[in-house]
C-alpha cells in the first residue's frame, strides 16, 4: 500500500506548488524534479500491484519508497514551516531567511540522490527475478479458500441461517410473476454463500426449467462469465476452459444475445457469488430476460453496488452476525466436537473469544478448530485471545479469515484506504467514533480530494458511507438516517493495526503493544508508561492520547513541531499546554473534556488551524486574534451542565470581544449574543456556515439576528436561546429563511410560532422549548404541514390544555416529546395521523388525564416512554389495567422515576417496564 503514500503526496504536492511562496529557482527547480520522481514511483508502484509481486525483495523496495515519500514530505513542511515563522515575525532575517532556504535545497537534492537509488534497485530487481520467483507470488492456489468450504457445507454444521434461509426461498418461490433480483449483502466470512447456496439448492429444481451457479468473483471478467452462464444454460459441444479462455475472441453482444434467445420464455434461476464490480454485473444483466417468474441472487460484501443497481424489480437482503447463543453452539461444535460442550472452567474464556468474534460465521469455526486441537485449559485460551492479532498475519492461524477480511480492504480506491486506516488510530474495544470528529481529522489530514462545488464535509459524507456499504465499518444512524457513530469490527481492526505498523501510516502504544518505532507519523497513545520527553518524534504529524495521564510535548516542542493534528480528549488538564503554541502546522486541535479555563491570544498565530474543539472545558471567552484564523471551520466552545441538563440555562458558550472574521466558519457553537453588541451583526458575513448556536439573546436583538440568518444561505443547524427564560425570542422579522435548515432549537419565550418556518421544506427536527405558546398560537397548526419533520419535542412550549393531531397530518413524524406542558389535560390522536411514528416519550405532564386517545391506531409505535406521570395516569396501563388494551400494541413500555431530592452523585434513572 506504499502507493497510497505517493498517491496523497503527489496530492499534497500539486496543492504546495500552487501557493504563492516567491521561491528561489534553484528550490523550484528541485521540487518539480520531485514531482517527477514521484510519478515515476508512482507508475512503478502500480505496476508491481498489478503484477501481484508480493515477495520479500518487493516489499523491501516499497519499504524503501514510502519512506522517500516521508522524505518529501518533510522537506515541504519545513519550508511551510519557515514560512509560518516569517509570517508571525513579520518578515525573517536576511541571514535566517537565507539559511532556512540553503538547508531545505540541500534536502531536496539529496532525497533526489535517494529516489535516484530507488528506481536503480527498482531495475536491479526486474533483472534478478527468476521466473520461479515470480510465480510463487501470483500464485494464489496454495490454501483451500473458505469459500470452497462454504460450498460444500454439510447442514449439520450451519447454525443461524434457518429464518432467512426461509424467507429467501419464499421470495424465490413466490412474490410476482416478473424477473425478480435479490441482492445478498454482508462482510467477508459472514456466511453469504452458504446462505445462498442452501437456498439454491432447495429451489433449482423446484419450479425452474434451467439453473446457473456462476461465481463472479473479482478476478473474472465480463466476457468469461457470460461463457460460463452459456456453458451452464445451453451446454455446448465443447467447453472452453478457463486456461484457454483469454485466448478466444468472442464478440460480447453476439453472446448476450444467444443467452437471451435460450432464456426466452424460460423460469430460470441463477447466483452470482462474490460480484465485486458494478461495470460486471451492468453487462451481465442484458443477457437474462425478465419475466416468467425468473429469479436472480447475487451475493457481495459491496452494498454500494446493491443500493446502487436497487429498482423495484430489486431487493437487498443484509446478512446479520449470528446472535451469541447459536455462535456459542457452532464454537462449541467445533472447538469439542463430539459432545459440543464447553467444559466449565473454559465458559468465561469462550465467551471473551466469541465477543471478539461477533458474530463473524468464518472466524468462529476458525478459532473452534484452533482450539479442538489444543489444550483445553484457561493459560492456551488466554495466550491465544492475546495474540490474536499476530494469528491475523499472512502466516498465522487465522490467515483465512485474514485473507477473507483484507480482500475488502485491497479493494478500496487509493482515496479510502488511508480514511478507512484512520480507524486504527480508536481503541478497539467498542469505542464508537462520531463520525463529525473521523471527517473533521480526514480533512485536517488531507485525505479528502477537492471537488468542484462540493464541500469537504459533504464529500466527507460520501467517502463515510461508501466504507459503511462496502462492510467495513459499522455505523449507528440518528434519528434522520445520517451515521452518528461508527467503529469496526473486532478482528478488522486488528488487521488495521497490523496494517498501519507494517505502512508506518500510525504506532499505537496500548497495554499490549509498547513497541515504538523511529519513523512514526502518527501516534495513538491508549495506555500509561509512555514518556514523551527526551524522545525524537521529528516523523510524527498527528498525535492522540487517550485516558492517559497527559505528559509534556516534547521540550520546545523541537521534535514534534510539524505536527498538524493533536488530540487530546479527556486528558487531566487544568491549564492551556504553552508549548501548543509552537506547532505552527497545526489543523486539528482538540482539547476537549479538559478542566483548561482559559485560551492565550498568541493561538491566532497558528494560521492552519481547521478545527478548534473546546467542548466541555471551562473556556468562556476567546481573544479577537483567533477569531480571525483565515482557515478556521470548526469553532466550538461550550459545555453542557450534565447535573442541570433540563435547566434553561444548561448550555455554556462562549463571548467575543470583537467580529468573528474566519470567513470560512462552518460550525460555530455557541456565542454569547450579549456580550459585545456588533457579533450579531457580523454573523452575516459568514457566509459558509452551516451550524450556529447563540445564547443569551437580548430580545431588542431579535430583528438583527434576523437580518444575519437570511443572509447564512447554507446553514443547516440553528439554535438560539434567550437571555432569559421569560425573554421573548423574536424571529418574526425572517422574511428568507435558510432553505437548507433541517434542525431547529428555539429557547425562550414566543409570541406566536415564526410563520417561515411553515416552508422549510427540508427541517427534520424541531425542539421548542419554554415557548409558552397559547391555545390561539397553537404550534401544532404550523408544523403539521411540514413534509420531513421526524422528530418533535414540545418542553413547556404549550400552556393550553388539549393538543389535537388530526388525520393525514405529520406524515414524516417518528418521535414524539411532551414534556413539561403543566396545562395539558388531554392528547387526542384521530385515525391516519401519525402514520410513522415509531418513539412516543411523555415527561412530567402533571395534569394529562390518560394515555392519548387514539394512541392505538399507531401500529409502528414501538416505544413508549414515561418519566416522572403521576400513579393514576401509569396504572390503567399495567397489565390487566383498563387502559391496557390501547397499548398492548407497543413491544417497550418503559416508566421512569427520577428522584429529586438526591445528591448529585447518587442520581440515577429507575427504568420499569410495564
Amino acid at each position: 500500500m506504499s502507493g497510497d503514500a505517493v498517491y496523497f503526496l503527489m496530492n499534497k504536492l500539486e496543492i504546495w506548488l500552487e501557493a504563492e511562496w516567491n521561491l528561489p529557482a534553484k528550490i523550484n527547480m528541485g521540487v518539480q524534479s520531485l514531482r517527477g520522481e514521484l510519478k515515476t514511483i508512482g507508475a512503478l508502484l502500480e505496476d508491481a500491484d498489478t503484477k501481484r509481486e508480493h515477495n520479500h525483495l518487493v516489499s523491501v523496495w516499497l519499504q524503501q519508497v514510502r519512506d522517500g515519500a516521508y522524505d518529501i514530505e518533510d522537506v515541504l513542511d519545513i519550508f511551510t514551516f519557515h514560512m509560518a515563522q516569517q509570517y508571525i515575525s513579520h518578515g525573517l532575517q536576511p541571514l535566517t531567511k537565507w539559511r532556512a532556504r540553503h538547508s531545505i535545497s540541500e534536502l531536496i537534492d539529496e532525497i533526489n540522490t535517494k529516489l535516484n537509488s530507488i528506481k536503480e534497485t527498482r531495475e536491479r530487481y526486474h533483472n534478478i527475478r527468476s521466473p520461479q520467483a515470480s510465480s510463487q507470488t501470483t500464485g494464489n492456489d496454495t490454501y483451500l479458500h473458505p469459500r470452497m468450504a462454504s460450498l460444500f457445507a454439510e447442514d449439520t454444521d450451519i447454525l443461524g441461517i434457518e429464518e432467512p434461509r426461509k424467507k429467501l426461498v419464499s421470495w424465490a418461490l413466490g412474490g410476482r410473476h416478473s424477473l425478480e433480483v435479490m441482492f445478498v449483502v454482508g462482510m467477508g466470512g459472514s456466511g453469504k454463500t452458504t446462505l445462498v447456496k442452501k437456498v439454491y439448492e432447495r429451489v433449482k429444481d423446484e419450479e425452474f426449467e434451467c439453473h446457473a451457479w456462476i461465481t463472479a468473483s473479482k478476478s473474472r471478467k465480463k466476457r468469461e462469465i457470460l461463457w460460463r452462464m452459456f456453458n451452464e444454460f445451453c451446454n455446448p459441444m465443447v467447453e472452453q476452459t478457463p486456461q484457454s479462455f483469454s485466448n478466444v475472441e468472442v464478440d460480447l453482444v453476439d453472446l448476450t444475445n444467444k443467452l437471451r434467445e435460450h432464456l426466452q420464455n424460460k423460469r430460470y434461476v441463477v447466483v452470482f457469488d462474490d460480484l465485486w464490480i458494478k461495470d460486471v454485473w451492468e453487462t451481465i444483466k442484458f443477457a437474462l430476460p425478465g419475466g416468467n417468474h425468473s429469479r436472480i441472487i447475487v451475493t457481495t460484501r459491496r452494498g454500494d453496488i446493491a443500493c446502487s443497481c436497487r429498482d423495484d424489480s430489486t431487493a437487498v437482503y443484509n446478512i446479520q452476525p449470528l446472535p451469541m447463543e447459536k455462535a456459542q453452539t457452532l464454537f462449541c461444535k467445533k472447538a469439542f466436537p463430539g459432545r459440543g460442550i464447553c467444559p466449565s472452567g473454559l465458559e468465561d474464556w469462550s465467551q471473551r473469544i466469541l465477543t471478539k468474534c461477533e458474530g463473524l460465521p468464518l472466524a468462529i469455526i476458525e478459532l473452534g478448530q484452533i482450539l479442538s486441537n489444543k489444550e483445553k485449559s484457561e493459560s492456551v485460551w488466554k495466550r491465544l485471545l492475546e495474540s490474536l492479532g499476530s494469528e491475523l498475519s499472512r502466516n498465522g492461524r487465522l490467515s483465512n479469515t485474514m485473507r477473507v477480511l483484507s480482500l475488502s480492504y485491497s479493494d478500496l480506491p487509493y482515496h479510502l484506504k488511508y480514511c478507512f486506516l484512520y480507524l486504527s488510530i480508536f481503541p478497539e474495544n467498542d469505542y464508537p467514533v462520531r463520525c463529525t470528529v473521523l471527517i473533521r481529522l480526514w480533512i485536517a489530514e488531507g485525505f479528502i480530494r477537492e471537488q468542484t462545488g462540493k464541500e469537504l464535509e459533504d464529500i466527507g459524507e460520501e467517502y463515510l458511507k461508501e466504507l459503511t456499504d462496502r462492510n467495513l465499518i459499522q455505523s449507528e444512524l440518528d434519528f434522520d438516517g445520517r451515521p452518528k457513530t461508527c467503529r469496526v469490527h473486532n478482528l478488522m481492526h486488528k488487521i488495521t493495526l497490523s496494517k498501519s505498523r507494517e505502512e508506518n501510516f500510525c504506532n499505537v502504544f496500548s497495554e499490549s503493544q509498547r513497541n515504538i518505532g523511529d519513523r512514526n507519523r502518527r501516534l495513538s497513545i491508549q495506555s500509561g508508561g509512555f514518556n514523551m520527553l527526551h524522545r525524537n518524534f521529528n516523523c510524527v504529524r498527528t498525535l492522540f492520547k487517550f485516558g492517559v495521564p497527559y505528559s509534556s510535548i516534547p521540550e520546545s516542542s523541537s521534535s514534534v513541531k510539524l505536527l498538524r493534528v493533536l488530540h487530546l480528549e479527556g486528558a487531566p488538564l487544568e491549564e492551556f499546554p504553552s508549548e501548543i503554541l509552537e506547532l505552527l502546522l497545526l489543523k486539528y486541535l482538540c482539547l476537549r473534556n479538559t478542566n483548561i479555563k482559559s485560551v492565550p491570544k498568541s493561538l491566532g498565530n497558528l494560521r492552519y488551524l481547521e478545527t478548534l474543539d473546546l467542548k466541555q472545558t471551562r473556556v468562556t471567552k476567546l481573544h479577537k486574534n483567533v477569531l480571525k484564523l483565515e482557515k478556521l471551520r470548526h469553532l466550538l466552545v461550550y459545555r453542557y451542565d450534565i447535573e442541570h441538563y433540563t435547566s434553561f440555562d444548561c448550555v455554556k458558550g462562549f463571548e467575543v470581544s470583537a467580529k468573528i472574521k474566519s470567513p470560512n466558519l462552518q460550525k460555530l457553537s455557541f456565542i454569547k449574543a450579549d456580550k459585545h453588541h456588533k457579533v450579531i451583526h457580523g454573523l452575516r458575513n459568514l457566509t459558509q456556515l452551516r451550524k450556529l448556536g447563540i445564547i443569551d439573546l437580548p430580545g431588542e436583538d431579535g430583528s438583527k439576528l434576523c437580518e444575519s440568518i437570511e443572509q447564512l444561505r447554507k446553514l443547516q443547524s440553528l439554535n438560539v436561546t434567550s437571555i432569559r427564560k421569560d425573554e421573548v425570542v423574536d424571529l418574526q422579522a425572517i422574511t428568507n429563511p435558510p432553505p437548507l435548515l433541517r434542525r431547529l432549537y428555539l429557547k425562550g419565550r414566543l409570541e406566536r410560532l415564526p410563520i417561515w418556518i411553515s416552508r422549510l421544506h427540508d427541517l427534520v427536527r424541531i425542539r421548542l422549548k419554554w415557548s409558552k405558546l397559547t391555545h390561539y398560537n397553537n404550534p401544532i397548526n404550523i408544523l403539521q404541514h411540514l413534509p420531513n419533520l421526524l422528530e418533535l419535542h414540545l418542553l413547556d412550549a404549550y400552556t393550553g390544555n388539549q393538543l389535537d393531531f388530526t388525520a393525514r397530518k405529520f406524515r414524516t413524524l417518528k418521535i414524539l416529546e411532551l414534556e413539561q406542558l403543566e396545562q395539558l389535560t388531554n392528547v387526542r390522536m384521530e385515525g391516519n395521523t401519525l402514520p410513522r411514528l415509531q418513539k412516543l416519550i411523555i415527561r412530567q405532564c402533571s395534569n394529562l388525564q390518560q394515555i392519548p386517545e387514539g394512541i392505538k391506531h399507531l401500529t409502528r409505535l414501538k416505544e413508549l416512554h414515561l418519566y416522572d406521570m403521576p400513579n393514576r395516569f401509569v396504572a390503567p396501563l399495567k397489565n390487566g389495567g383498563t387502559l391496557s388494551h390501547l397499548v398492548c400494541h407497543i413491544p417497550n413500555i418503559q416508566c421512569y422515576y427520577l428522584a429529586r431530592n438526591w445528591a448529585p452523585e447518587d442520581l440515577n434513572l429507575m427504568a420499569n417496564p410495564i
